[in-house]
Formats: C-alpha cells, structure tokens, sequence
C-alpha cells in the first residue's frame, strides 16, 4: 500500500524553496520601478517619539531583531531538546559534529581574513562566511531524497544547529556595540525569573512569552543584540511536565511553520536583494565578495570534511557516510544564506561593503550547494538499494554516529 504523500508544508525542502522565493522576490523589487518605495517602507519608523528615544526601530531593525529573536528562540529549543534527549546528550555522539562545526566556523573565517583582512572596515566581515543556514542546506539535501546514506542528514543537522550556537555567541560578544548596564541588568533579572519558574516547576507557557518579551526589550535597549533573547528564552523553557508531556516540544512545534515558512522567506524578502545595474566582475572581485563567496566555497568544506575525517580517526568512531559523502556534506554546510547575511548586515549596515557583501553570501552559497549536491549525488544510494526510510529511523533512535 503506498504511503500517503506528505504536505507541501511539512516537505524537508519547502522552507528552502521559499527562502530561494523571498530571495528572488528581494531581487526583483530592488531592481524595479518599486525600488524607492520599497526601500521608503523598509526603514519606516515604527515607534514614535518620545518612545522612540534611544531605540531605532523601522520595518527593517524589526524584521532583524525582532522576527529573527523568534528564529533564535527556535533554534534555541532544537539545540536543548537535541542536549537533553537527542544525539547531544552523549559527548562521545556529540564529539565529532562539535569539533566539525567549530573547525567549519574557523577555516572561512580565516580564509576571508586573508584576503580581506588588510583593510580594517572589510576584516570587520570575517564572521560572514562561519555560519550554515540550517533550511536551507538541510533543503538542499533533501532534494536527493531517499539517495542519500542514513546519518547524513542527521550529521548536517548537529554541525548546522551546533554552528548556529557559535554564531550566536559571535554576534553577543563580537557585533555588539555600546552597552547599558541597566537594561543589560534587567535582561538578567527577566531570564533569572524564567528559570525560577522552571525551578518552581510552572509548565505553562504564557508567563514565560510575556517575561521573554521583557527580556528582548531589556536587550534591544542593553546594547547586546536583541536575538540574543531568543536563546537565552528558550534555555528557560521546562523540557517535561509530570504527565510526561513536553512544553518545549509543543512550542518548538507551535513555532516551526512560522518560522520556516513566515519568519525566514521575511528575511529573505528584506536582506537578501540588491540592485544589479552596477554589477560587474570588478563586484565579484571586491575583497568582501571573494572574502564572503570564498570562505563559504573553500573555507567550510576545507574546514568540516577535514576536522571530521582527523576526529574520527583520533576518537575511533565510525564516519556517518564514506570519505565522498563527507567531503559534499562539508560543501552543502558552505551554505550560509540567512545566517551569513544577518551577521553581514550587523558588520556593515547600509555602508559600502553592504552589497558586495551579499552579492558574495548569495553566490557561495548557491554554488557550495552546487557543488555538494553533485558530489552527493555521484555517491548516493540507487533506488533499488535497502529501503533508507527505516535505516533513518534507526539512526535518529540510536545517533548519528554509531556504526550499524
């Protein structure tokens, strides 16, 4: 009997295709008669004076350090079920995609460095290229369906979420500007209530979103970045009730579809465009272009294939996938999109470096993925090999790691 076909909502690749949607969407109006209008409504101030004071808040800061708050707070809420009931909560599990991931942020960063990093106003990018964009590359790989080998995706999965971690620590120590020790104070005192909650043993989740939208108010006005409230909300949040239910799993799923299919193509549709009538091969050659597309091309699979064939050897664990395998996943994790953009708009706001910079996130994304694929796909699995859909289910009950 066949399987029922699933949603085109609830499709691994959905979220990707329209995150390539909102993208083209963005090009289109930054290159049409709308332009100017567009542009008008994206920094459209949405607090007025005297509320105001001290807080820059149009479409656009609204859009990056509001909407993306609640991104974080899901990737917040994936990364603690993943510790506390997932692959991460073995270390020897989590090793090897933990040490992949830190040497996948690395390796780009210095390869943008060394060719951007003479100048001091382009070096302040390097974080551009460290970062993977989990819808996006775990879209990619879904494109080769049932092909490609159990644990891969799985694999992918660690190292995107455990790479979100590290950009996140990178914008709240790196990308912060100015701090108020008052407001900064208060943050802490709103994500110390949260945890007393948990601690008091309070399962429902309305009094934590309204003291988390305390604690993102307290951070937009600390000087921090806003999203960090995101993260910092959902370490709060309870993982079990006494009747077994789970409220992080209810609100992770809650928060999924707007997330991927609302919150992120948003992004996309605001951050992704930039108008193409002075584009020339002098813009690809700018030292943030080739800094940005290059780190994500070169630096990530130099940094994760590498790291993850040199870590499985010194801990004895067995490679999610063959040496091929690695080497495109290491390629499809160079797909940095949203993440690279949004660290790219904190480094340079509207300056000069702001189009190159995107014009070289969008192409070494779009060409890693490419390249990724092709080696995926050359390695993968025929049709007529042992059916995957039950070897997946194995895999996620026993970890991405262990050998079968």
């Amino acid at each position: 009997m066949k399987r029922a076909a699933t949603p085109w909502h609830e499709r691994d690749t959905t979220p990707g295709f329209l995150l390539i949607a909102g993208a083209a969407l963005s090009f289109a109006l930054f290159n049409s008669p709308l332009a100017g209008a567009f542009d008008a409504v994206l920094h459209r101030q949405l607090i007025a004076p005297p509320f105001a004071a001290g807080v820059k808040l149009d479409v656009l800061h609204f859009i990056n350090d509001g909407l993306m708050a609640v991104f974080f707070l899901y990737v917040g809420l994936e990364l603690k079920r993943e510790c506390i009931e997932g692959p991460f909560r073995n270390p020897r599990e989590a090793a090897l995609p933990i040490i992949a991931a830190l040497a996948g942020m690395a390796a780009p960063a210095l390869v943008y460095l060394a060719i951007a990093g003479a100048d001091a106003a382009h070096a302040r990018g390097w974080a551009i290229p460290a970062a993977t964009d989990i819808a996006f590359a775990l879209g990619a790989l879904a494109l080769l369906g049932a092909r490609v080998a159990p644990g891969l995706r799985l694999f992918l999965l660690a190292l995107a979420i455990i790479d979100d971690l590290g950009a996140i620590l990178v914008i709240a120590i790196f990308y912060t500007q100015s701090i108020a020790g008052w407001a900064l104070g208060g943050a802490l005192a709103c994500f110390l209530a949260m945890l007393m909650l948990n601690h008091m043993g309070l399962k429902r989740l309305w009094p934590y979103w309204l003291i988390a939208l305390a604690l993102w108010a307290f951070m937009k006005l600390s000087g921090v970045h806003a999203t960090v409230a995101g993260v910092l909300a959902a370490l709060a949040i309870p993982m079990r009730r006494a009747d077994g239910a789970s409220p992080l799993l209810a609100a992770e799923h809650v928060l999924k579809p707007w997330v991927q299919m609302a919150i992120m193509p948003t992004f996309a549709v605001a951050n992704a465009g930039l108008p193409l009538n002075n584009i020339s091969l002098q813009s690809f050659l700018h030292p943030v272009s080739l800094g940005a597309g290059l780190g994500l091309v070169i630096g990530k699979p130099l940094g994760v294939f590498t790291a993850t064939l040199g870590a499985a050897a010194l801990l004895k664990r067995p490679l999610p996938g063959s040496p091929l395998q690695i080497l495109g996943l290491s390629c499809i994790a160079g797909v940095g999109f949203t993440m690279s953009l949004f660290i790219g708009a904190l480094a340079f706001a509207d300056g000069p470096e702001a189009a190159p910079m995107r014009l070289g996130v969008i192409a070494g994304s779009l060409l890693s993925a490419l390249i990724g694929l092709a080696l995926l796909a050359s390695s993968a699995r025929r049709p007529g090999d042992p059916d995957l859909a039950r070897e997946e289910e194995i895999a996620e009950e026993e970890g991405v790691l262990n050998a079968r």
